[in-house]
């Protein structure tokens, strides 16, 4: 089935290249927004599945549009785009539900992939923003403690491999279980660590020393 995809870029020429480009990579582009308020309103009125997004625009900037569609619409994915690996705009992005985070350097094929990881439900993270992602788990404040270390041995399996940046079938084939048996993992994880998806998990897991990014 063809991925409906909204792009919301405040500049034209890097908009209409990315819809181009994301057409040729097979995607059904539905729409596009010049700032973050047009982007509310087409997630509204064409209800796409994924929208890929810029962090820096007028009106209403990426983040606040993610945290205004995510709150209405909890079904469509958002893939944010930003010009630099910034910690605070990444845990901005975090916190907002974002689905995926990717440098405006990084090629065709790894936006077209991070859209289909975002569109079933996976999250897609570029190796720099990784990076800054483990910067900004160091310096949370309050640690949890090894008394909140809750999760089973298998669950943390999973935990590692979705930190590794493996997809839910990359998941089962490595441990060799189904993918529903994953997705019971999943909620099972996300229910024991108060976390809403894979990324909010994976942040807390690392925090409680469960799992760790390399």
């Amino acid at each position: 089935m063809t991925i409906r995809l909204l792009i919301a870029d405040d500049h034209r020429m890097l908009r209409e290249g990315l819809s181009r480009s994301m057409s040729e990579q097979g995607f059904d582009v539905v729409g596009e927004a010049r700032d973050g308020a047009e982007a509310v309103s087409l997630a509204s009125s064409l209800r796409p599945e994924v929208i890929l997004m810029d962090v820096t625009m007028p009106e209403l900037d990426g983040v606040e549009a993610c945290k205004a569609i995510r709150s209405d619409f909890s079904e469509i994915a958002i893939v944010m785009l930003t010009m630099h690996a910034d910690q605070e705009v990444l845990t901005s992005a975090i916190r907002a539900g974002a689905s995926g985070y990717l440098v405006k350097d990084c090629s065709t094929e790894e936006i077209a992939e991070a859209v289909r990881m975002a569109a079933r439900g996976d999250t897609a993270l570029s190796p720099q923003l990784a990076a800054s992602m483990l910067d900004e788990v160091r310096r949370l404040d309050q640690p949890a403690p090894e008394t909140e270390r809750v999760v089973t041995r298998r669950e943390e399996e999973v935990l590692q491999l979705i930190a590794d940046g493996c997809s839910t079938p990359e998941v089962a084939e490595q441990l060799y279980i189904s993918q529903k048996t994953v997705k019971n993992h999943l909620a099972s994880i996300y229910q024991k660590l108060d976390a809403r998806d894979r990324t909010q998990a994976v942040l807390r897991a690392v925090r409680m020393g469960i799992v760790s990014l390399d």
